[in-house]
C-alpha cells in the first residue's frame, strides 16, 4: 500500500471559509492563550507558566532525543511546548476532516505573529462545533469580551450548533505549601509546577453562559490494576441522548485532569455524561473529601432561546501528545457525525 500523498504546509495565512453542506459539520478549534505571552514567560519563574522545550527533553527523555527535536529543527523554549500542543491534535483534524469533508480551522486568541483574533463572525460564520481549548494561565488575565460573548450567544441561536468549553486542570490554588506539595506527588508529572492555573477565558465564557461548571485540581486517573491501561468511564448513558460515548469505553490517560464540578442541583439543565475513577493510591484533599471520581464529560442541551449544545470535555481528550486509543478516536467520530 502506498503512503499518503503528503501535502505542504501554510502558515499565517488567512482562512478560507468552508461553504456549507448538509449533515456535514464544520469544527473550528480556538485556543484561548496568547502564544507572546506564554512563549516569552520569565523562566526564573517556577509557577503558572509552560515548560520549555529543553525540560520537556530532559524529562521525557529519550523520547524527544532524535534530530528532528534538535535546536536546528526544533523550538527550544515554551514556543516548542505550545508547537507539541498544536501538533497533538493532527489525528483528531484528520480523522474529523475525512469524516465531514471539511478541513478543521485552528485559531489562536493571539498568535505567533502577534495577530489578535477574538470569536467573532471570522471564526463562527462558517462554523458547527467550536472547540475552546482553555489553557491560558490564569495570570495572562484572557477574558471573553462583551462582544465576543454577544456573538456566541446569536451565534448559539442556530439549531444544531455545538459549544466545546475546554478549561484544563486548576493545580496548587491554595495557599498552603503542603497541599501544594500533596496536589504535586498526586499526579506525579515533573513537568507541571506546584501552581499551574488555567482557563480564565473559559471561566468568563461559562459564567456569561450561565453553564454551572468550574474546573478544579489536577488529578491522576486510575488504571486497570496491574497495567497502565486508564481505568474505564463510569457512563450515565442513559443520559446521552447524542449518542457521543457510543461505543467509547475510555478516554485518553493524562497525569493530571480538570474536575468539573457542578455549582448547580439543577439535573435538567446540565447532564453529567461520564466520570472518570480517579488514582487513590496517591493522597489528595479530593479524594480525602470522600470523592472516588471525577467529573470528566458534562452536557447541557438545546432549550430556550439557544438552538445549539454546549459541552464541558478537557482538551486532552482530543490530543495524542499523551498516548490515544481506538476508543478515543471513536468518540471524535461520534462526535464529528453529531
Amino acid at each position: 500500500m502506498s503512503a499518503p500523498k503528503q501535502i505542504g504546509r501554510t502558515y499565517n495565512q488567512h482562512h478560507i471559509p468552508r461553504p456549507y453542506m448538509a449533515g456535514k459539520r464544520r469544527f473550528s478549534i480556538y485556543w484561548t492563550w496568547s502564544y507572546p505571552w506564554e512563549a516569552n514567560r520569565d523562566l526564573t519563574e517556577l509557577d503558572n507558566r509552560f515548560s520549555t522545550m529543553t525540560e520537556v527533553r530532559r524529562v521525557a527523555w529519550p523520547a524527544f532525543e532524535g534530530s528532528e527535536w534538535d535546536k536546528m529543527n526544533f523550538l527550544q523554549g515554551i514556543a516548542g511546548t505550545l508547537e507539541l500542543f498544536h501538533r497533538s491534535t493532527l489525528a483528531f483534524q484528520q480523522l474529523v476532516g475525512e469524516t465531514t469533508g471539511h478541513p478543521v480551522a485552528v485559531y489562536q486568541r493571539i498568535d505567533q505573529a502577534g495577530y489578535k483574533l477574538p470569536i467573532d463572525e471570522r471564526v463562527l460564520a462558517d462554523t458547527d462545533t467550536l472547540m475552546v481549548f482553555g489553557l491560558d494561565h490564569l495570570v495572562s488575565e484572557q477574558e471573553a469580551e462583551k462582544g465576543e460573548i454577544d456573538a456566541i450567544r446569536d451565534w448559539l441561536k442556530r439549531e444544531g450548533t455545538c459549544l466545546l468549553l475546554a478549561p484544563h486542570h486548576d493545580v496548587g490554588f491554595t495557599a498552603d505549601m503542603k497541599q501544594r506539595q500533596m496536589e504535586y506527588k498526586h499526579h506525579g508529572d515533573e513537568l507541571v509546577p506546584r501552581q499551574q492555573r488555567f482557563g480564565q477565558y473559559t471561566r468568563s465564557l461559562m459564567k456569561a453562559l450561565e453553564a454551572p461548571v468550574l474546573n478544579q485540581f489536577g488529578l491522576r486517573p486510575a488504571v486497570v490494576e496491574g497495567t497502565k491501561e486508564i481505568a474505564p468511564l463510569t457512563i450515565n448513558r442513559e443520559l446521552d441522548k447524542l449518542g457521543l460515548l457510543n461505543g467509547v469505553t475510555t478516554f485518553n490517560f493524562h497525569l493530571h485532569l480538570p474536575h468539573y464540578a457542578l455549582t448547580t442541583a439543577d439535573t435538567k439543565s446540565i447532564h453529567l455524561l461520564a466520570s472518570q475513577p480517579v488514582d487513590l493510591s496517591r493522597p489528595h484533599p479530593f479524594t480525602a473529601a470522600g470523592n472516588r471520581e471525577f467529573n470528566t464529560c458534562l452536557w447541557m442541551p438545546s432549550g430556550g432561546k439557544r438552538g445549539g449544545h454546549i459541552l464541558l470535555v478537557d482538551s486532552t481528550n482530543f490530543t495524542t501528545l499523551f498516548g490515544g486509543t481506538e476508543s478515543l478516536a471513536r468518540f471524535w467520530s461520534n462526535m464529528a457525525k453529531m
